[in-house]
């Protein structure tokens, strides 16, 4: 059969914009022909496109209609406007995580340590609901951006849950590092929240993930999140931090470290942490617990391939792995950092199902309950750790 030609455009000129558009280069099942791209910052959008040697749009509503498949690969300020553009033209639309949320109520005097988080979550929340409504009407879909679902450690642990029956009855897991890419993390007003939205939303999908598969395999439907108990801290802004260069510092009004404990419908649960604390490379796992095996997936780091040298200037032209300080000494090295993490996997998914109807692993769905589970996080560290109820849509 010949494979189906799809246009993609790139909303954006960052460092998604850039995985992005690696990850297109191992699609594999359909023809990706680079419509082209659009940013707000010209220098930033001319030095992408030239560089890659596609087309520069003036407008984003030219891309769009330019293109069938639409990946947002900007702050999560911009996405709901974005993503309902695309859905109203019809095009399938990949957006980045975190998927929406809530981002101040535009005045200079907006600070994220002092709002009320419950105006957060029904911001939030409409915010998603406008998303669905927009999908529900059209032709295209949402797909969600979560590299974790399609990292090969989760697929195959997805396997081991249809095959074997089990029950997951307790999860932990981790996204940490020593901070973000992106020069307005640290700023609620464009990120919408800190450590717990930016870094724990990769693995509570993973957790939700499993626990819907799970419920699938069992008994017909989903499993789905109940209620959250979380507490969150702004480390590096303590008067009394001693700040050695290592880490990033530049929060404004966002926490950077954060602590979910979910218990789901069925009385399962997960514990899962965040932060901008953690040296030494980014620190990617989750361990899940069922009552006929155990599974911990890695996927950074991994042991696929470690190496070793006395002096970094041996290794000043090689990437060896994101996020890590020093190449001095042991590192684990990644032979291939995005086909571990899911990212090449999860491109080939997205333009298959908008190719040939596919079923979408990382939807909508996930995405709403991912933002649900996070704001409800928000209100209850605001109290301290209080349990909070989850809103499902």
């Amino acid at each position: 059969m010949e494979k189906k030609i799809l246009r993609a455009g790139i909303i954006g000129s960052g460092f998604a914009a850039k995985f992005h558009y690696d990850a297109l280069q191992r699609v594999f099942n359909t023809k990706v022909e680079i419509a082209g791209a659009y940013s707000p910052t010209p220098q930033k959008l001319a030095d992408f496109t030239t560089a890659r040697g596609i087309p520069a749009f003036e407008n984003v509503e030219q891309l769009i209609a330019a293109s069938d498949v639409i990946h947002v690969c900007t702050p999560p300020v911009t996405h709901e406007p974005l993503v309902i553009a695309a859905l109203q033209q019809d095009k399938f639309v990949i957006v980045e995580k975190p998927f929406t949320g809530y981002f101040g109520d535009g005045t200079v005097e907006f600070n994220g340590d002092t709002f009320p988080k419950k105006q957060g979550l029904e911001h939030a929340m409409e915010s998603v609901a406008n998303m669905l409504n927009a999908e529900k009407n059209s032709k295209g879909k949402i797909m969600y951006a979560e590299n974790w679902i399609y990292a090969p450690a989760v697929q195959k642990q997805k396997e081991l849950l249809q095959k074997t029956g089990a029950q997951i009855i307790w999860m932990h897991g981790e996204q940490s590092h020593s901070g973000s890419h992106s020069p307005t993390y640290g700023q609620w007003q464009f990120s919408g929240g800190g450590s717990m939205i930016g870094k724990g939303c990769h693995p509570l999908s993973a957790a939700l993930y499993f626990k819907q598969i799970e419920g699938k395999a069992r008994n017909g439907k989903p499993i789905r999140p109940a209620t959250i108990s979380a507490r969150t801290h702004a480390i590096t802004r303590m008067p009394g931090f001693k700040d050695e260069g290592y880490l990033r510092t530049t929060y404004k009004d966002t926490e950077d470290f954060a602590l979910l404990h979910i218990v789901f419908e069925d009385g399962t649960i997960a514990d899962l942490f965040a932060s901008e604390l953690v040296l030494g490379g980014v620190h990617n796992w989750i361990e899940v617990n069922t009552t006929n095996h155990r599974t911990i997936c890695n996927m950074n780091p991994n042991n696929a391939m470690q190496t070793y040298t006395p002096a970094q200037k041996h290794f000043e032209d090689v990437y060896v792995v994101e996020k890590m300080e020093t190449k001095q000494g042991w590192s684990f090295i990644s032979p291939d950092e995005g086909w571990f993490a899911g990212y090449q996997h999860e491109m080939d998914a997205f333009y298959r199902s908008a190719a040939y109807g596919a079923a979408i692993e990382s939807n909508s769905s996930l995405a709403a309950d991912v933002t649900a589970t996070i704001y409800a996080g928000y209100v209850s560290a605001e109290k301290k750790g209080e349990e909070v109820a989850i809103t499902i849509l």
